[in-house]
């Protein structure tokens, strides 16, 4: 019989915030997964738990990762943890969890903290709809895309970011959301120094010119309004004369009458208007 793959979510600070459920799994499991081992034991220690464990990481996920399945379908129960959070949230988890499932292992997580669901609920920003970009990739093409797709994002967005690369970051972010907009610096989340700095981003570039960042951060930045996206838009469509507007439409395919729909739509007028404009001598 096969063994289970349980994600444990473990503290992202606070000991205090392991839960009972996490603590018997770890001492039930035949093998722990960790990010690193040498982080881990410290915790595992702290609540006298003897599970042997094995390294588990981003520079190994993939022959690891195997290595463990393989574990796992000769009936072995492995627990997976990363070093603070729960595991599959911006970690090489998501690899070993992909490989499981594939193998018809069974897999069940255990909820438990997490940095950026921390963050998003003090932030005082909107919680109803938000997006989570991770880390922003290093890569230059792929960082500007992601970039570029935030200008047009109306749900709460969500980073995380290192102290050395914040004011790079912070100043990314004026340039492609706007100085003005709201942002929720966090960092040392759930330990005796917590700290929350709701400002603007251009008010978050001034002060770091004059403090040093320290610690990880997590970023929760309001997104766009959908009220200002809708006339930024209509606005874009106005830029173009109406000939040119019912090309696009024609373009693919779609016939004169109803391309005038959409015309008249996007640019916020009726249909006559449309008409009598592509009609005029």
């Amino acid at each position: 019989m096969a063994g289970k793959l349980t994600l444990c979510a473990t503290p992202i600070g606070n000991l205090e915030d392991i839960s009972y459920r996490v603590l018997r799994a770890l001492q039930e499991a035949d093998l722990i997964a960790a990010e690193d081992t040498r982080n881990s034991i410290k915790l595992l220690n702290h609540f006298d738990i003897h599970t042997p464990m094995t390294s588990y990481h981003e520079n190994n996920r993939f022959d690891k990762g195997r290595d463990l399945v393989a574990k796992m379908l000769e009936g072995t129960n492995i627990a997976l943890i990363t070093d603070a959070g729960t595991p599959g949230i911006s970690d090489p988890g998501e690899v070993i969890v992909q490989m499981a499932v594939e193998a018809g292992i069974e897999v069940t997580s255990l909820p438990g903290p997490a940095a950026l669901i921390t963050a998003l609920t003090l932030s005082g920003l909107s919680t109803r709809r938000f997006c989570f970009e991770a880390f922003l990739p290093p890569e230059k093409k792929e960082r500007a895309q992601i970039l570029q797709e935030l200008t047009t994002e109306s749900r709460t967005i969500i980073i995380y970011e290192a102290p050395h690369r914040l004011k790079k970051t912070l100043a990314e972010l004026e340039k492609t959301l706007g100085g003005s907009s709201r942002i929720s610096l966090c960092r040392e989340l759930t330990k005796k120094h917590e700290e929350v700095f709701r400002t603007t981003i251009r008010e978050a570039m001034d002060f770091y010119e004059q403090e040093d960042p320290r610690g990880e951060y997590v970023l929760v930045i309001e997104g766009r309004s959908l009220k200002d996206l809708r006339e930024e838009k209509a606005q874009s469509w106005l830029e173009m004369s109406i000939e040119e507007h019912m090309e696009i439409y024609t373009g693919q395919g779609m016939d004169r009458k109803e391309a005038m729909k959409r015309v008249a739509k996007d640019r916020g007028c009726g249909k006559r208007e449309i008409y009598a404009a592509l009609n005029r001598d």
